[in-house]
């Protein structure tokens, strides 16, 4: 089976899932490849551990990522792995112009010349091999699997501290990296709960071996039970997670049957444990440009600025649970600090880019970058890059070198923050005269979508109030850009353990709820030309699509019951959404696609009743 694309994006972790989706909202047919059956990476199911990002008040990722955890609010109040996996999967399935293949692993490529033409990949559920022919690759696996097939030039270990003036890397290079995690998770009871480990379980009765990674005696994270940073976390990945297996079980055994303070866990049972391993370090791609520790510390001002970081350089040691001493050191780093685009395409090819933890950076440099906020931002940066190469009929390098400012324009349109720069406000919205109540509505189109500093960037309005926008002649608006206030204080983490009455996740108390725009026409009447309710979306594109002398914002309600927060509005000239809501299909409208003959009851004759019970 053949398949043709503009864009094929092979791994489905939150990088590859930004990517893809950007992508595609950005006019370009796209494929994800992914080898498992849910979506999101070390977010998934399958490994459950939470999203991190950059530090600081209101350095929060935005763009796909917000929209993502927004929706997750929205819907799963109880923080249920069945529903954020449910999130990941709509965003993805129901995106138009973007087909997923899931369950099917990338074994092969083809390459002509300087460039990818094709990769071969076997879906396990149907049993089908799969060639995919693109214009453009993007490699989100993680391990950079597109360039061990094709002999990309990609690195593996930890430089030496000379090789890039690095004061935080080892004297000498070598190829050991951070290990992978199988993340357990705990469950708050009401009564006592008994476990029996299996035999096979590790035995941990030395009280030496844990308590300084224990957290006080419950442990709500568990990212510390690593291994396989000593041995190669890709070619042995199965038998890391084998001793990994037998160390959770170890590990929970002590913590409830052994340990000297085990009566804080004595009402908490074993809830999940990860199917995979979550990984943090493989192989890394060499692109134009490698982020370094000096980048990291000057704070990334790079003119192809198209992402950014703020994690502590948090370097695992490579022993992981077998190193006695601390299970990390974080070395300082500013937050924000820029990310550039030419840490995320390949020297070696003209047509393959890279997102996530596989991005062109030292060691050192990944220690910070390769949490999941940080991936997420990546990918859709080279999705993004990806659907103007398309657009332009050109190669990944000369986005870089001659469509660098619409790269950067798109980012900040759809909502993705670059620290140092201020987002274009079209000379429409410029052009108006504001007014409402006495707040600094200038601030709505100052080009900034955030608090900066001491700076809020934005207004509070009071439920019922408006903000109009008029204009000396009429103008043609096609339609509105806001962007409210989604708590970017809040990192809308999944829960690392479950309490019996756990705090309920929700929207963000000052995100806009109800909105409607009023508008005056051209020929002097006022009407309603656009209402929405129970949106939840921090960036919103809403249509008015016709000739108006004034526009009226009316804050009907947040999801709060206290003021609406409004970072920006623009008005444009042209409504060009990029997002489709997924269909609500009945049940009946099912029924009736399926042929009548197809639902005859069967013959009963001859025929041996059962008990009734289904199999």
């Amino acid at each position: 089976m053949t398949e043709t694309y503009d864009v094929c994006v092979v791994g489905g972790g939150m990088a590859g899932i930004c990517a893809a989706i950007a992508s595609a909202r950005n006019g370009a047919r796209t494929v994800l490849v992914h080898d498992r059956p849910v979506l999101g990476g070390n977010a998934s199911s399958e490994v459950r551990m939470w999203i991190c990002g950059a530090h600081g008040p209101n350095n929060k990722e935005t763009g796909l990522l917000e929209e993502i955890q927004l929706e997750n609010c929205r819907r799963n109040s109880g923080l249920d792995y069945s529903i954020w996996d449910s999130v990941l999967y709509e965003k993805v399935a129901f995106c138009p112009q973007l087909t997923a293949h899931l369950n099917c692993t990338v074994h092969d490529v083809r390459t002509e010349g300087r460039r990818l033409t094709e990769v071969s990949a076997w879906q396990l559920t149907t049993y089908q091999r799969r060639t995919i022919r693109a214009t453009h690759f993007i490699d989100c696996s993680g391990d950079s699997i597109l360039g061990l097939l094709s002999g990309a030039k990609l690195r593996r270990g930890r430089e030496s501290s000379e090789a890039f003036g690095e004061d935080i890397a080892p004297p000498r290079a070598d190829l050991r990296t951070m290990g992978n995690t199988i993340v357990l998770q705990l469950r708050e009871t009401d009564r006592p709960q008994p476990f029996t480990p299996p035999d096979w379980a590790y035995t941990f009765d030395d009280a030496t071996h844990l308590p300084h990674r224990l957290g006080g005696g419950r442990g709500d994270n568990f990212w510390w039970l690593e291994l396989g940073g000593l041995r190669d976390t890709l070619a042995d990945a199965e038998a890391i997670r084998h001793d990994l297996y037998r160390t959770v079980f170890g590990v929970w055994d002590y913590m409830k049957n052994r340990a000297p303070n085990r009566g804080r866990v004595e009402n908490w049972l074993l809830h999940n444990v990860g199917t995979i391993a979550g990984k943090r370090e493989s192989h890394r791609y060499i692109g134009p440009h490698t982020l370094t520790q000096s980048d990291i510390r000057a704070g990334g001002c790079f003119d192809d600025i198209v992402a950014y970081g703020g994690w502590s350089m948090d370097d695992h040691h490579p022993a992981g649970l077998y190193y006695p001493g601390s299970a990390t050191l974080f070395h300082p780093a500013p937050s924000p600090y820029g990310i550039p685009y030419r840490c995320l395409y390949s020297v070696s090819f003209d047509n393959l880019l890279c997102a996530g933890r596989n991005l062109s950076a030292t060691h050192v440099a990944l220690s910070s970058t390769r949490v999941m906020a940080t991936c997420a931002l990546l990918g859709q940066a080279a999705g993004t890059a990806a659907a103007l190469a398309v657009r332009h009929g050109c190669d990944p390098g000369t986005v870089g070198s001659r469509h660098l400012t619409d790269l950067q324009h798109t980012l900040m349109d759809d909502d993705c923050w670059l620290p140092g720069r201020a987002r274009p406000v079209h000379p429409l919205t410029a052009a108006a005269r504001l007014s409402g109540p006495e707040l600094d509505l200038e601030s709505l189109r100052n080009g900034h979508d955030r608090p900066l500093g001491d700076a809020p960037n934005g207004i509070r309005l009071e439920p019922g109030a408006a903000v109009e926008f008029r204009w000396d002649s009429p103008r043609f608006i096609g339609a509105v850009r806001l962007v409210g206030d989604s708590n970017l204080n809040d990192r809308k983490r999944m829960a690392s353990t479950y309490r019996i009455h756990p705090p309920a996740i929700r929207p963000p108390a000052a995100l806009p709820r109800d909105l409607r725009i009023e508008a005056e026409t051209s020929g002097g009447s006022r009407e309603t030309v656009y209402r929405g309710t129970d949106l939840c979306a921090r960036l919103l594109l809403l249509p008015v699509r016709r000739e108006v002398r004034s526009l009226r914002l009316v804050a009907e309600r947040g999801w709060g019951d206290g003021p609406i927060g409004i970072y920006s509005v623009d008005t444009l000239p042209d409504y060009r959404p990029k997002t489709a809501p997924p269909p609500r299909t009945t049940w009946h409208e099912v029924m009736r696609t399926i042929p009548p003959e197809d639902l005859a009851a069967p013959k009963l004759e001859g025929v041996v009743r059962g008990s009734g019970r289904g199999a």
